[in-house]
């Protein structure tokens, strides 16, 4: 729990100090959209060569289906990070730095995750028959690459790989009410995918 609120504090400082740059692009990743999931980034330059970029994604659907029953893996997420560029900002390649948090209701679902849980409940295979909701946070490195489109947009391809802590309460699937236990694990693999439509100001 402390994991996540410095994640989320840090993030609120780091974009609250980063307007000494007058560059700022807003973007959403396209991969994230299509899992049903809504997100919004906004990524300011730092220096010539550094920017900070922020993303939030909210996930508050549920699905039901005749052959599988009620069906979710709502969450929200926030995600700073740092990004160096071997160019300059908004311009080809980028290495990055990314934290992460958030708080996530899953149930019945295959979790595409393609990672691994160490240290406690695989949730990956758990999720398929109890519901588990709680926290995450973690950390991770990122490389990416940005295409200049026209003067106002780019393209943007991402991919990171990292570590994350997740803290959760287990509950009985069959009504997906009887809490049967509490804990924690964790997760290493892939922890961002994006392929982003940006708008820079």
């Amino acid at each position: 729990m402390n994991l996540l609120k410095t994640v989320l504090t840090t993030a609120a400082l780091a974009m609250a100090t980063s307007g000494a740059y007058s560059q700022i692009a807003v973007k959403t990743n396209l991969l994230y959209d299509a899992t049903t999931t809504p997100n919004l980034g906004v990524e300011a330059a730092v220096s010539p060569k550094s920017t900070l970029n922020l993303v939030y994604g909210l996930n508050p659907w549920k699905f039901n289906s005749d052959t599988h029953g009620e069906r979710k893996v709502k969450h929200w997420v926030l995600m700073p990070e740092y990004r160096w560029w071997t160019c300059s900002a908004f311009n080809g390649h980028f290495l990055g730095v990314h934290a992460f948090g958030g708080q996530y209701n899953a149930a019945n679902v295959d979790l595409p995750l393609p990672g691994g849980f160490f240290s406690g409940e695989n949730l990956r295979s758990g999720v398929r028959d109890h519901r588990y909701q709680g926290e995450f946070a973690g950390i991770g490195l990122t490389y990416g690459y940005q295409w200049i489109i026209s003067r106002h947009f780019n393209i943007e391809a991402e991919i990171g790989v990292g570590y994350g802590h997740v803290w959760y309460d287990k509950f009985s699937c069959e009504e997906c009410v009887g809490k049967v236990g509490s804990g924690t694990t964790n997760y290493a693999g892939l922890t961002k995918l994006g392929l982003s439509l940006m708008y820079i100001f």
